[in-house]
């Protein structure tokens, strides 16, 4: 498929068949978590996916896909924030700059980023920060997100760092801008922009052109992207084309107003009153989700069945996955797969488990890092405006038969 194709194509599959048309935004219908479906069309290297928006690409990963470590790329998550994306890209001319304060202003094309510079890969989780919102009670403004905004995936590109190595910093610098290229659909809206601090620089910061093995999807940030293994997904620019250098933080709109939690231990406020101060939304907190069996499933009275699922956090590592079926009176542990993925990635889970009841049955999950932190139940969950950071435990209910 040609690149210059790829919104036309998206358009004829797509059309208005978005689920939450081209608004999902706080008007976005309330439902259950994982009740919705997925749709009946596909965007161009896409699955059909739980669709939110065509305008811009708003698209849920079905929770069946997390039973493993790598999600497939063509069932990958879609967050975008403007509805402007560039229809065509050329990979033999694009190029990323480096600017600002350096010694060196480079123009760097693909082709020198795959052949001049060391090639690492990391394998990390991707993350919306609004990832199931749509648990929160009352609602939260903004995407109403199931389980899945999210994925795993092995990313491959050069070190940010040798890049800025290579430009030569210059003394006073200390912050690095991201700026990729969706434009607003009004002049007024301000840029998708990140920054991030050099003391948050380290080797596991990269720029990717490549996810699981294959040039990333264009949906997915084609040609290149920002990774920062362990934080959410908004600080991952997509279509990145412009990195600068400054020595001062520049006052942003999606780092100062949009992407930002309670600046409080418990990081929440109520619906009547914000708090005073807030925080941005950076590292990712313990996770798990169960992604076998569905909600709604069916399972035979004395049969085999093996929960399976996926659990993560911001790079300290999963130490355990526990699981209950009494809800949440008694747990047992999972097994977990060796790890070797690297401490960014899925851990996979899974519990063997013999029903002997019939009627409904609800299967819990909750992991615990390496720091002792562990998911909350549901009923402790503090709330916040956006929506932002649920990790309750896991729920997956079905009906033994």
């Amino acid at each position: 498929m040609e690149r210059r194709d790829f919104f036309k194509k998206a358009a004829v599959v797509a059309g208005a068949a978005a689920v939450g048309s081209t608004t999902a935004e706080a008007s976005a219908t309330h439902q259950p978590i994982d009740n919705r479906k997925v749709s009946d069309v596909a965007f161009p290297e896409k699955r059909p996916l739980i669709m939110y928006s065509d305008r811009p690409p708003l698209l849920e990963t079905p929770r069946d896909v997390f039973t493993s470590i790598l999600t497939p790329n063509d069932q990958f998550f879609v967050r975008w924030h403007m509805p402007d994306i560039p229809t065509h890209i050329d990979p033999e001319t694009f190029t990323i700059s480096v600017n600002g304060l350096v010694e060196r202003e480079l123009k760097i094309s693909l082709n020198d980023l795959k052949t001049k510079f060391d090639q690492v890969e990391v394998t990390a989780v991707l993350q919306c920060g609004g990832n199931r919102r749509s648990a929160f009670t009352p609602i939260a403004g903004g995407i109403q997100w199931g389980s899945g905004a999210m994925g795993c995936a092995t990313w491959k590109g050069v070190r940010l760092r040798d890049l800025l190595d290579q430009a030569g910093l210059k003394k006073d610098a200390e912050w690095i801008g991201f700026n990729g290229s969706e434009k607003a659909a009004y002049y007024e809206t301000p840029e998708f922009i990140r920054e991030l601090h050099l003391e948050e620089l380290d080797d596991h910061v990269i720029l990717a052109y490549q996810m699981n093995g294959e040039d990333l999807p264009y949906l997915n940030g084609y040609p290149l992207r920002l990774v920062i293994p362990g934080s959410y997904s908004d600080s991952w620019v997509k279509m990145l084309s412009n990195i600068t250098v400054t020595n001062e933080y520049k006052h942003l709109f999606f780092m100062d107003v949009a992407y930002r939690v309670p600046d409080n231990e418990c990081e929440c406020e109520t619906h009547e009153k914000k708090a005073p101060k807030t925080k941005p939304i950076t590292k990712m907190n313990v996770k798990s989700v169960i992604g076998y069996p569905t909600n709604g499933g069916k399972l035979s009275l004395n049969s085999h069945v093996v929960v399976r699922g996926v659990a993560f956090d911001d790079g300290h590592g999963i130490k355990k996955v526990l699981v209950s079926t009494d809800e949440g009176k008694t747990w047992q542990e999972a097994l977990l797969d060796d790890g070797k993925a690297g401490r960014y990635a899925y851990r996979a889970f899974r519990f063997a488990f013999k029903p002997t009841k019939l009627g409904k049955l609800i299967f819990m999950a909750k992991a615990i890092n390496n720091i002792g932190e562990e998911q909350p139940f549901a009923n402790e969950i503090k709330w916040n405006h956006g929506g932002y950071k649920y990790n309750g435990i896991d729920e997956v209910t079905v009906e033994i038969v």
